[in-house]
């Protein structure tokens, strides 16, 4: 068994330091094996590379969009600040189309289904906070009941 550390996080974005290309490498990386003796990988072993996903990121909080479009979405801020400034102007216009389009737009940031206009990813408050689609399969371990 192996108790391996994650890279550093950068505090900017919440993602690995060196992530390129969609993924990091996680070089240096440390191991303490079962017996207690910690074992550290340089990177240059044959066959052990750790990768990590990342996501593209660009500076857009998902707090601060859902913070907007629930106080200002009838304004049309979160579309000017997720830069979409034609539906931004167009609901400031309409007075968020009646409402009805302010609760829509609410539902859609907070489910992160609409996103930054320029393709990115949202920022978390911490890294492992990204909301994602769970779902059992085959391979996913169920914890048995205990029979009182």
């Amino acid at each position: 068994m192996y108790l391996c550390k994650d890279p550093k996080i950068d505090d900017a974005t919440q993602e690995p330091e060196n992530c390129r290309d969609t993924t990091a490498w996680a070089p240096n990386i440390s191991c303490r094996l079962s017996n207690g003796t910690e074992f550290k990988f340089s990177g240059e072993e044959v066959g052990f590379n750790k990768t990590i996903p990342c996501r593209n990121v660009s500076g857009y909080s998902y707090k601060v969009a859902v913070a907007l479009s629930l106080f200002l979405g009838w304004l049309g801020a979160d579309r000017f600040y997720l830069g979409y400034p034609a539906l931004g102007l167009l609901k400031f216009c309409t007075v968020g189309f009646c409402g009805i389009g302010t609760l829509i737009d609410f539902i859609l940031i907070a489910m992160q289904i609409v996103g930054p206009a320029d393709g990115s990813n949202y920022i978390v408050d911490y890294y492992g906070a990204r909301l994602t689609r769970l779902s059992i399969t085959n391979q996913t371990y169920r914890k048995p009941h205990l029979a009182l």
